[in-house]
């Protein structure tokens, strides 16, 4: 995984309650067994049109939101099911750092075990964000070292994570990675039970 420290993105605002995993990823794409490639599928029922033709009302096709790597997203986002494709098809998009009142957990988990930063801030400041975002192109600043959110106007908000979500995020160790930090006492105690 890659670290992130400080993170500097373009917003893509999706006000919507409730997002699903299906709706981030949808089944019928699911038979990939590596992590890349998801990215074309992301929200791939509010993106596209029957005939596979992008869908002129959904926000994400608009030039103005091209290379966002940032979504402020509404409340309970990743709910439904555990897959954790979701994550994965939000990373190839390019997402990093996804905002939002609330998270299902397990989406929260996987998010970060991904290499996502997940942030939850209040509905005050997510309304906020997303307002700025829907108006005009709109960046935001996270600094993952000091917990700090902020733009280049008046917003700023700190924010609360695990310390151990943020020792993987900041080293960019998942689990495996993290688990390969003791090797060395992993080996002397294989040699103790020989």
């Amino acid at each position: 995984m890659e670290p992130i420290h400080t993170h500097n993105g373009l917003v893509y605002p999706l006000p919507k309650r409730n997002v699903d995993t299906d709706q981030i990823i949808p089944k019928q794409f699911l038979k990939r067994i590596e992590r890349s490639g998801f990215g074309q599928f992301l929200f791939y029922n509010w993106r596209f049109d029957d005939e596979g033709e992008p869908r002129q009302d959904f926000t994400l096709n608009e030039p103005k939101y091209k290379g966002a790597s940032v979504l402020i997203a509404d409340d309970n986002f990743g709910c439904g099911s555990s897959r954790e494709h979701a994550p994965w098809a939000l990373l190839d998009y390019g997402f990093k750092v996804i905002i939002a009142p609330s998270f299902a957990d397990i989406f929260y988990s996987n998010t970060t075990k991904n290499g996502i930063l997940a942030i939850k801030l209040s509905e005050e400041q997510v309304d906020y964000l997303l307002k700025q975002a829907e108006k005009k192109s709109y960046i935001l600043t996270i600094d993952l070292k000091n917990q700090i959110v902020y733009d280049n106007l008046e917003f700023k908000a700190g924010f609360d994570i695990p310390a151990y979500h943020k020792h993987m995020l900041l080293n960019g160790l998942d689990e495996i990675g993290i688990t390969l930090t003791y090797a060395d006492q992993i080996k002397q105690f294989e040699q103790t039970h020989n």
